[in-house]
């Protein structure tokens, strides 16, 4: 990410800026400018490495990733009427009430299944 030719030529200050941007504290007294360069040298190596480790964010378990497709099988496909009215729907066009409600209901449910298509999709790239 960094080399340590294009650190050392950094301040104190911007080596400080430049942690404070990526949220990272420098290793040792923040009073040497290699407190910050090993810092900002060593934190993608580490932050792979907790990845391997299951260190903080992770995938989920492929238990998990399954009940994720289950859940998006069970919604199914919409009906050609189903998909006009989404499609009015996100136009802005409603319906009257009591009506409205499951008109709202239908649209959430339809954008919950493109937001779950679009997970699956996302964690399935490894």
């Amino acid at each position: 990410m960094f080399t340590r030719t294009e650190l050392e030529l950094l301040t104190i200050q911007q080596l400080r800026i430049l942690c404070n941007r990526y949220g990272l504290r420098p290793t040792g007294n923040s009073g040497y400018k290699d407190s910050y360069i090993t810092t900002l040298m060593a934190f993608s190596v580490l932050a792979l490495k907790q990845l391997e480790d299951n260190k903080g964010l992770r995938l989920p378990s492929f238990g998990s990733l399954q009940a994720m497709n289950i859940a998006l099988d069970e919604m199914n496909t919409p009906t050609d009427e189903q998909i006009a009215l989404i499609r009015i729907s996100l136009e802005g066009r409603r319906m009257n009430y009591p009506d409205r409600y499951d008109q709202e209901k239908l649209l959430a449910i339809y954008k919950a299944k493109l937001a779950l298509e679009q997970v699956i999709n996302l964690l399935e790239v490894h």
